[in-house]
């Protein structure tokens, strides 16, 4: 079956890419996740609490706490302020927890463009000379697929959602909406070297569609990092750099111009 031998061959390219990360001395790039995660959860944490503290305010006026001095309003305005906090932090890792893959896409795209690329360039000998006009063109397009992915993506969990009060159809959604995310996650690492091949969004869906096997296993493992508790975003940065690179050693390797461009010509 096709999709299962992508699949193998999507996996395969993974654990390759592991090694071809050491072995040709990309390593370093693993410093962007590493700033990645203590900016955001420095700056995210502390607006957070900002956030928190402001609510909390304006909670207490609202209620004529603020100045409120009868027996017990210390403990009762101490109780508001730590359940707001609480819910506040919540929130921030609910949303970090599903919206996180897409952040890391987003704010990382200068840095994946120039991974894939440097990564061709090492695989194939193929060299692209910097120009300015080309990598802020690579970004826009890393980005808009990103929210692209994202908000078909939220619409397929919505549908599910609805369905999901359907007995055998909610058994089987989880499951489902999670391969979904993998193949959203898995077309944006592997567009990077697409784009290279002059091919555009329209004729990128084409060849995500053809390979969907590939372009699941290139983003399951990320996927798989993301549902780790309360450090998924953590780990799935990292994974991102993985992925990058062997998205990029699989679209070389099964890369044929001539025989893809004739079939492409003939679909579109």
């Amino acid at each position: 079956m096709k999709f299962i031998k992508d699949f193998s061959f999507g996996l395969r390219t993974y654990t390759e890419a592991i090694q071809y990360i050491f072995r040709k001395r990309l390593a370093w790039f693993f410093i962007f996740p590493i700033l990645l995660n203590i900016i955001l959860f420095w700056v995210g944490w502390d607006y957070i609490g900002d956030l928190a503290q402001q609510s909390q305010t304006c909670l207490e006026g609202w209620l004529d706490l603020k100045n409120a001095e009868f027996w017990g309003s210390g403990f009762l305005k101490a109780t508001l302020g730590g359940f707001i906090w609480v819910i506040f932090k919540l929130l921030f890792f609910l949303i970090f927890a599903y919206f996180g893959g897409y952040i890391i896409l987003i704010i990382m795209s200068p840095v994946f463009s120039y991974l894939s690329e440097r990564t061709e360039k090492i695989k194939t000998g193929n060299d692209y000379p910097f120009e300015i006009k080309q990598f802020l063109k690579d970004i826009v397009r890393g980005v808009f697929i990103a929210v692209r992915n994202l908000l078909i993506e939220l619409a397929l969990t919505i549908l599910m959602f609805i369905l999901s009060f359907i007995p055998i159809i909610g058994w089987i959604a989880a499951i489902f909406l999670f391969f979904i995310s993998a193949y959203f996650y898995g077309f944006s690492f592997l567009d990077y070297a697409i784009e290279r091949k002059k091919m555009s969004i329209t004729q990128s869906v084409l060849f995500m569609r053809e390979n969907k096997g590939i372009v699941i296993a290139n983003g399951f493992i990320f996927s798989l990092c993301l549902i780790v508790p309360f450090c998924g975003v953590s780990f799935s940065s990292f994974a991102a750099i993985i992925s990058v690179v062997a998205g990029t050693l699989a679209v070389n390797e099964i890369w044929d111009d001539d025989k893809y461009l004739n079939r492409k010509s003939n679909k579109i």
